[in-house]
This record gives structure tokens, sequence and C-alpha cells, in this order.
């Protein structure tokens, strides 16, 4: 019942396609009428719950489907593509994207250690996925409604909303997904800080040997455990998280060259040739052709 009152709360909601803002921050709600195929999309740090319908979400070759049974967990920034490819009116796809704010979640999961708490142990191999689908449990289904109650009232969303945010932090870790998130956001996650460096440096030249460094690794050890966390090489990421980036930027205005520029190209040539190998278009005709709806991100 906890999730029919989360969908007709979304719908009551949500007016039109696309994302709709809650006043808390880094939680949306999104609506999906129509069918969307999987194009480029960066996931920062989220999950995504999705309470009607189905959702699709592709990294590195591996397609991940779900919907009111599981939610998505990305817990570090990925390139991925995403899309709603079953939604239409009748079957309208309703659900919430939530950010997941570092600091609050490896402070949460600090205290969480401090008091304790054991996190439940997950049957998945961590070393081999970016992103993770995880069963939905009553923790989080409440959690998630006692935060979609605040939405009547300003003053409510105001007051209450970081903890209401903080108490569905904390069942998340506590859940099926605790061993996976806590895995990214620990403090010794070389990793995790070697993507977060990349995805805030994208339009400045990023050396693989000075992110090992940083990582106190030999560039072959950083390279192992990168593909270990993300299933690809850092190299390889580096050019998706750029090529997915400038994607969305071009479908949401922004031309060829501009979009080159802000995502580290410095040779036009260079990135039509990446982009077409890709995604099979050029630049060009890629921003002709495609729409990026604001739902898939």
């Amino acid at each position: 019942m906890s999730k029919e009152q989360i969908k007709q709360l979304i719908a009551s909601r949500t007016n039109d396609d696309g994302l709709t803002e809650t006043g808390i921050k880094g939680v949306r709600l999104f609506r999906a009428t129509q069918s969307i195929p999987c194009v480029p999309a960066v996931y920062e740090p989220c999950i995504v719950a999705i309470v009607s319908g189905a959702k699709e979400a592709i990294l590195d070759g591996h397609r991940y489907v779900y919907g009111d049974s599981q939610y998505l967990c990305c817990p570090m920034s990925m390139p991925v593509k995403a899309g709603t490819p079953d939604a239409s009116p009748e079957n309208p796809l309703y659900g919430m994207f939530i950010s997941l704010d570092p600091r609050a979640m490896t402070e949460l999961a600090m205290e969480m250690e401090n008091a304790g708490a054991i996190l439940p142990v997950n049957k998945g191999d961590l070393r081999a996925q970016g992103i993770r689908l995880v069963k939905w449990d009553g923790d989080f289904t409440d959690a998630l409604l006692r935060l979609l109650h605040l939405g009547a009232s300003q003053t409510d969303t105001a007051v209450l909303g970081p903890a209401r945010l903080r108490e569905l932090y904390y069942t998340i870790l506590k859940g099926e997904a605790g061993i996976f998130a806590r895995h990214a956001f620990g403090a010794g996650n070389a990793i995790a800080r070697a993507i977060t460096h990349m995805s805030s440096h994208l339009d400045e030249a990023i050396s693989i040997e000075e992110l090992a460094t940083r990582a106190g690794m030999s560039r072959a050890v950083f390279h192992r455990k990168f593909k270990q966390v993300t299933t690809m090489a850092p190299i390889q990421f580096v050019k998706s998280m750029r090529l997915n980036n400038a994607a969305m930027k071009i479908a949401e205005g922004k031309t060829v060259n501009e979009a080159a520029l802000e995502v580290g190209y410095v040779s036009p040539s260079q990135f039509s040739r990446e982009f077409k190998r890709m995604y099979g278009q050029s630049p060009r005709q890629w921003s002709e052709a495609q729409k990026l709806p604001i739902t898939v991100a």
C-alpha cells in the first residue's frame, strides 16, 4: 500500500513529463508518458526509485532494467545511457531521483560504524559494477513516503526535509545496498576520489599517471582497481564521461564547438571522430536528430 501512496503523491505533483523539484535539495520527482530510447547521460551519485513502469540504464554494455521491486544505486559518477523504453500514456512511468551527498553519506556510515552497526553482507561482486540494482525493503519504502509527505507544507519541507533525507540515506546504508554504498563512500576509497576528481575536471588535461600517484598506486595497480570498480579502463572512462557530457550539452542547445571545448577537447576533428565512433553519428547529425529528454538524467 505504501508504494501505491508514493505513486499517487508523485502523480498528483507532476503535471508534465520530466523532472519536478520537491523543495528538498537533490530530491526530484519525474514522470514519463512516452517511450524514450536509451541516450547518453551522466549519473552523479544518486538513487533512482520507480513506483510505476520500468526504466533502463546501460553501463559499458551492461543493461539494467528495473521497476518497483528494485531501485538503482549509483554511488559514484558514471557515464551511462538511460531511457524509458516502455512508457506510454496508458502505462506512465513515475519515480524519484535522489542525489546522494558524499559528505553526508560518509559521515552517516562512520556514525553507524561507531554505534556498532553491522552492515548486511552483499552477495554480489563489488568489483564488477559501477551501479547496482537493490531490493526495496519496508524501511526504504517508509522513509521514501515520509520524505514525500513533506511536500504538502513548505514549512515542513524546509524544516524537516534534511532530517527526512538523512533518514532515507540511513535506510540505504543499512539495507541491501549498504556494503556497496559504503565501499564507494568510504574515506579510504581512492578510486571514488579519482572519479570525483575526473568528473569535476573534464575540461582540463587528465593524466592517468597523476591520478595513480594521487591514489598512492602504481599505474598498473590503479588501472586494475579502477576497472574492477567501473568495468572500464581509466582512459575509456574519461572518454565516455566527456562524450556523454558533450552529447547532453549539444542536445540542450550548445553548439558542437562549445560542447567540445567544455569537456576538454581542443581538436574539433578528434572530437567529431570519437563522437561518431561512439554514437554512430557526427556531432552535427546528433544535434539535428536528437532531443535529450530531461527525464533520463
